[in-house]
C-alpha cells in the first residue's frame, strides 16, 4: 500500500533527505524486517522507537523499548523530549543519509516523528501488513504477547552498549537487496528486564561471584585474588587479579578468561561490560 495523504507543514531542516514510512501496530514484524524495508527501498538510514541507526550503527538517540511505562515509550518513540529531538536531528545532519525509514504505528506517529526531527513529509507510506503475510504477522505478535521480545534493527553489539541491564540476543536473517546478492544481517532480540520482573537490579556482589566461578574453570587459575566491579553510565567495568599455576603461557590464559568473562558475565547477567581487565599478579609454585 502506497499513500501520502495530507501533507504537512513543519519547519524543515532537511528537505533534500527523502523519507519513507512503515507503519503496522506493535509487535506485528516491523522492526523485525525493517532492515530488509530500508535495502529493498534503497534507504540509507532507520528512525526506530526513538534511535537513528546508520548503516548496522546506533548513531543517535535512546530507545522506547528502555522506558518503564507504555506512555513513556510512546513519548520517547515520538521525540516528546526536546533534547532527544535535538540530539537526533544532530546526528542527521552529521550523517545525512539521502533517504531515511521511520517507522510507526500508524501514520498518524510517522507524521509526528517527522515533525519534530524537522523532516520532510514521507514519499510513500508502506504498510507492514501489506508487505509481510498473515502468518508471519501472526506469529509475530505471538512472540511479543507471549515472550515479550522486541526487535531493534541493529547488530547485538551497537545494541548492548545503549542496553546494559537488558538481556540481548542476536538473531541474523538473509536480506536482498535490488542488486546484490543475499546477505546475512544481524538484528537485535531485546526483552527488557521490567516485562518480566518488574525492575530488577543484580547486586556488584553477585556480579563479582560470577567473575570468580567463571575464573575457576580454567585449571591454569590456582586463585581469584580480588574482583571489582564500577559501573558506569554506559555500562560496567570489570576488574579481576589471578593467581596462575607456575609453567603456564601467563598472556595466553589471561586473553582465554578476558574473552570468556565477558561472554559469560553478559550472557547470564544482561549487563553490558564496557571492558573486562584481567591481571595475573602470582605465580603459583603449588
Amino acid at each position: 500500500m502506497a499513500s501520502t495523504g495530507k501533507e504537512m507543514t513543519p519547519i524543515q531542516m532537511f528537505d533534500d533527505i527523502e523519507v519513507i514510512g512503515l507503519i503496522g501496530p506493535s509487535g506485528t514484524g516491523k522492526s523485525h524486517h525493517a532492515m530488509g524495508v530500508a535495502q529493498e527501498h534503497d534507504c540509507d538510514a532507520i528512525v526506530d522507537d526513538g534511535l537513528l541507526i546508520v548503516g548496522s550503527r546506533i548513531v543517535a538517540g535512546r530507545s522506547a523499548k528502555r522506558e518503564e511505562t507504555k506512555l513513556a515509550a510512546v513519548r520517547r518513540a515520538v521525540f516528546t523530549s526536546p533534547s532527544h529531538a535535538v540530539e537526533v536531528r544532530g546526528a542527521i545532519a552529521e550523517f545525512r543519509p539521502k533517504r531515511i525509514l521511520v517507522l510507526g504505528t500508524s501514520l498518524s506517529m510517522v507524521e509526528r516523528i517527522v515533525e519534530r526531527l524537522g523532516l520532510p513529509y514521507p514519499c510513500e507510506i508502506l504498510d507492514i501488513r501489506d508487505l509481510k503475510s498473515e502468518e508471519e504477522v501472526t506469529e509475530a505478535l505471538r512472540h511479543r504477547k507471549q515472550e515479550g521480545k522486541h526487535v531493534i534493527p541493529a547488530p547485538t553489539f551497537e545494541v548492548k552498549k545503549t542496553f546494559s541491564g537488558y538481556l540481548v540476543d542476536p538473531l541474523q536473517i538473509f536480506v536482498r537487496s535490488r542488486e546484490e546478492k543475499p546477505a546475512i544481517v544481524e538484528r537485535s532480540v531485546v526483552r527488557p528486564t521490567y516485562s518480566y520482573f518488574g525492575n530488577f537490579y543484580i547486586a556488584d556482589n553477585v556480579v563479582m561471584h560470577i567473575a570468580s566461578e567463571i575464573c575457576y574453570e580454567f585449571p591454569e587459575v590456582r586463585k581469584v585474588l580480588r574482583t571489582l566491579v564500577i559501573n558506569t553510565s554506559g555500562g560496567a567495568n570489570l576488574q579481576v587479579e589471578l593467581a596462575l599455576a607456575y609453567g603456564v603461557d601467563v598472556f595466553s590464559v589471561m586473553k582465554q578468561v578476558q574473552t570468556k568473562l565477558k561472554e559469560k558475565v553478559e550472557y547470564l547477567t544482561g549487563i553490558y561490560l564496557v571492558s573486562v581487565d584481567v591481571v595475573t599478579r602470582k605465580i603459583s609454585l603449588e
